[in-house]
């Protein structure tokens, strides 16, 4: 599994930036985190990205989490 912690002032055609419209799977939140599956993408908001890494870690092609944007200062 690759795991990415991006920038997101970095904006990348194969590796966007999470916004808004990216829901959690879970709970329709707003996702931080995709799972990226050899089946598909999985999003997943922080509370529930943690909860699932354990168990998609060992399948899971990448892992790109912006869970620090939540703690950034406005």
């Amino acid at each position: 599994m690759t795991q990415t912690v991006q920038d997101p002032s970095i904006d990348e055609v194969s590796n966007h930036q999470l916004t808004a419209a990216d829901r959690c799977d879970s709970c329709g939140a707003q996702a931080y985190i995709r799972a990226t599956m050899s089946s598909g993408e999985l999003f997943f908001c922080a509370h529930h990205g943690a909860e699932f890494k354990d168990k998609l870690a060992a399948t899971a092609i990448e892992w790109h989490d912006e869970s620090s944007r939540l703690y950034e200062s406005k």
